[in-house]
C-alpha cells in the first residue's frame, strides 16, 4: 500500500505549500536588500518593491555604520550577546546537572520555582530592576547588561538541560570517577561534552532573544557609547525626527539581521536534534 506522500496530487499540494511558506519568509528579506540599496526619490517616485535604480547605492550602508555609529552598536550587540550567552549557560547547565543527577530534598521544588518564573512577565520587574543596578552603579554599562541577560535566561536552560542531562548514561559518570575524575572534572569533561547538542540549542535560542531585545537595553542604558543595535535603530529613527530616510533605515536593518540568519543557518541541524535528544530516554 502507497503512503500518501507518494500521490502525485498529494505531492505537488505539499510542496507547493512549502514553496509558499519559502517565499513568504525570503521575500522580506530581499524587499529589505533591495530597498536598503535606494534613495528617498526613488521610495516617492516609485512603488516601494520596484528594483532600485542604478547605481545601487552601497554607500547608504556606510552612511549608516559611521554616522549613526552602527558600528560601536554593533560590537556592543557582540559582546553582551556572547558574554551574557556563556554566563547564562554556565549557570544553567551547572544547576540543571545538580538538580538531573544529584538529586536531594526540595530538588523538585527548587525546580518548579525556576520555571515558575518563566511565567512571570518580565516587564514587571523593570522598575525595580533599575533601581537595583543604579544602586550598584551597573547601569550605563555593558556589565551591567550582560548580568541581566544572563539571569534572564537561567530558568529555559535548566527547563531544557534538566531533560537532556536525564538522558545521559549514568556509566559515563562511573567510569570517570573510577579513573579519578572529581565532580568538577566529571562535569567539565564528561557531562558538557555529553550534553554539547542541549547547549548548542539553548545558546542559539538565547542568542536570537538577547540580540533582539529592545526594553530592557533602553531603559537600563542612556548612553549611546553602549547601544545595542535594536536600541540604535530606534535612536536613528529619531535622530531623522521629520525627514525619513528610508534607505539607509532598511540598511540599519540588515545590518542587524543578518548576523542571526547566518548563525541560525550554521546552526539548524545541531538545534534540530538538540530539540529531541532531550526528550527521549
Amino acid at each position: 500500500m502507497k503512503s500518501g506522500i507518494s500521490n502525485p496530487i498529494i505531492r505537488i499540494i505539499f510542496w507547493s505549500i512549502l514553496v509558499l511558506w519559502g517565499v513568504s519568509v525570503i521575500y522580506p528579506l530581499i524587499f529589505t536588500f533591495l530597498d536598503s540599496l535606494k534613495d528617498n526619490g526613488q521610495f516617492f517616485t516609485k512603488m516601494p518593491w520596484s528594483l532600485p535604480d542604478f547605481p545601487l547605492l552601497w554607500s547608504n550602508f556606510t552612511y549608516v555604520w559611521t554616522e549613526f555609529s552602527f558600528g560601536t552598536y554593533f560590537l556592543n550587540s557582540i559582546v553582551v550577546t556572547l558574554g551574557s550567552t556563556l554566563l547564562g549557560l554556565f549557570l544553567a547547565a551547572s544547576t540543571a546537572y545538580v538538580l538531573a543527577r544529584y538529586p536531594f530534598k526540595g530538588s523538585n521544588g527548587l525546580y518548579l520555582f525556576y520555571i515558575s518564573s518563566m511565567m512571570i512577565p518580565f516587564s514587571l520587574a523593570l522598575i525595580p530592576l533599575f533601581f537595583l543596578l543604579n544602586k550598584m552603579h551597573l547601569t550605563n554599562s555593558s556589565f551591567g547588561l550582560i548580568l541581566v541577560y544572563a539571569s534572564t535566561l537561567i530558568a529555559f536552560g535548566i527547563f531544557v538541560l534538566v531533560g537532556f542531562f536525564k538522558t545521559l548514561p549514568k556509566e559515563m559518570e562511573e567510569a570517570a570517577s573510577i579513573d579519578g575524575a572529581s565532580y568538577f572534572g566529571t562535569f567539565f569533561r564528561v557531562m558538557l561534552p555529553l550534553a554539547q547538542p542541549g547547549l548548542i540549542t539553548v545558546g542559539i535560542v538565547n542568542v536570537l532573544n538577547i540580540w533582539n531585545e529592545y526594553i530592557i537595553g533602553t531603559i537600563i542604558v542612556n548612553d549611546p557609547a553602549h547601544y545595542t543595535l535594536p536600541v540604535g535603530m530606534a535612536v536613528m529613527q529619531a535622530q531623522m525626527q521629520y525627514r525619513t530616510e528610508w534607505g539607509p533605515l532598511f540598511a540599519g536593518l540588515l545590518i542587524t539581521i543578518v548576523p542571526v540568519l547566518v548563525m541560525y543557518m550554521f546552526f539548524q541541524k545541531q538545534i534540530a536534534s538538540g530539540i529531541t535528544a532531550g526528550a527521549v530516554k
